[in-house]
């Protein structure tokens, strides 16, 4: 999975697999995390969210199933 670096104080990284509707983060903790049946367009808001952390907060943060797989 490739991840792009974002400019935040929280998170990393993102990444996200269309085929399968995942979203990878990867905080600046160095975990990362995989969000299931996310939508493209949430990845893409996520994206081009000023704030990485509130956007997280607000919208994916308890909307979605996770595993941390590091």
């Amino acid at each position: 999975m490739h991840l792009d670096p974002v400019e935040s104080s929280v998170v990393a990284a993102i990444g996200y697999d269309y085929r399968g509707r995942k979203l990878f983060v990867e905080f600046v903790s160095g975990n990362l995390y995989r969000y299931e049946a996310v939508p493209a367009g949430v990845y893409r808001d996520f994206m081009e969210a000023r704030s990485k952390g509130e956007y997280l907060n607000e919208f994916i943060l308890g909307a979605y199933e996770y595993e941390q797989i590091r």
